[in-house]
């Protein structure tokens, strides 16, 4: 056995590939030579049965994790972006099952989190052989998430963000949406976390993290670890295009905490409560409205692929 950095087990780098390998890919997101390239990788591996899904939209990844899982599968290899990871994590959640991602979005901010490249030779490596980790994740309203999840200015800003836009923009689309929202509208927020009321008041945006680096490469939680066992979660009062360009370049700096319209603290239940049904997304993916979210972390809920220390 060995030890990761926060303390917990992580199991020994196999030695070979792992006897029923699945790959659950998103056929429109593209990575090195792509989807012909990674097959013929995993053959010359060795990968002793290899089951293979592809899919039109990340919303149908996780019936084919199920299924792969039905089939024997011992390795998940989940070719996308955030979006389809987060679905796939979601349905891996407390099955010991590795997953190993092979980051081929436009977004691949929990791959990037963990030291995982955009490199496809690199990224099979890792999967076939590198250390598995337990890792945490997010749950919100009865959904897992692995990066983050937040409501209100950042729910429009993800639902806003369309594929198209994304797809011609990247990065960009966020930043060109930002600026579309950044006379959001407050409403009053009431937020418990660990059973404890903790801010009452208006708030433009929610936010839970599991990782430091949320959307468009920002450094939001300086000091979020997805093996502590806790959420960072942050509450912005910022109301216009001053408060807002003051936040993000605070944040954009790695001193959210320095911010007079953010407050950041850390929990593992929290309850938030608007006044009235604001949008909520999870890893970049919108979800809908709520006027209640329901969040706790997942202590261990994933097993993932990662590069040796």
């Amino acid at each position: 056995m060995t030890t990761s950095t926060a303390g917990h087990p992580a199991v020994a780098p196999p030695t070979r590939p792992a006897g029923v390998v699945a790959v659950v890919a998103h056929r429109k997101k593209t990575l090195g030579g792509g989807l012909d390239e990674l097959r013929a990788s995993l053959v010359a591996a060795g990968v002793g049965r290899l089951l293979w899904y592809e899919v039109p939209k990340s919303r149908k990844a996780p019936r084919k994790v199920r299924k792969a899982l039905d089939q024997g599968a011992e390795l998940v290899l989940v070719w996308g972006g955030d979006g389809t990871v987060q679905r796939c994590a979601d349905a891996l959640a407390g099955s010991d099952v590795p997953m190993a991602i092979l980051p081929a979005g436009t977004a691949n901010l929990f791959a990037s989190n963990l030291g995982i490249p955009a490199d496809l030779s690199e990224a099979v490596r890792i999967a076939l052989h590198g250390r598995r980790r337990k890792l945490d994740l997010g749950r919100l309203n009865g959904e897992h998430f692995a990066v983050m999840a937040g409501a209100g200015f950042d729910g429009d800003l993800i639902r806003d963000a369309d594929r198209r836009l994304k797809g011609r923009l990247g990065r960009l689309a966020y930043v060109w949406t930002a600026l579309r929202h950044v006379r959001g509208d407050l409403v009053r927020t009431r937020i418990r976390v660990d059973g404890a009321d903790w801010f009452d008041g208006e708030a433009s945006c929610v936010l839970f993290g599991n990782v430091g680096t949320i959307t468009g490469g920002i450094p939001a939680f300086d000091d979020a670890r997805p093996d502590d066992g806790a959420l960072e979660i942050g509450v912005s009062t910022a109301s216009g295009a001053v408060d807002w360009a003051r936040t993000l370049g605070r944040m954009a700096a790695g001193r959210s905490e320095d911010s007079p319209f953010v407050r950041v603290t850390r929990g593992r239940k929290v309850r938030v409560r608007f006044a009235a049904p604001k949008t909520y997304e999870l890893d970049g993916g919108a979800r809908g409205t709520a006027e209640r979210l329901k969040v706790r972390a997942v202590s261990g809920a994933l097993t993932v692929c990662c590069p040796a220390l």
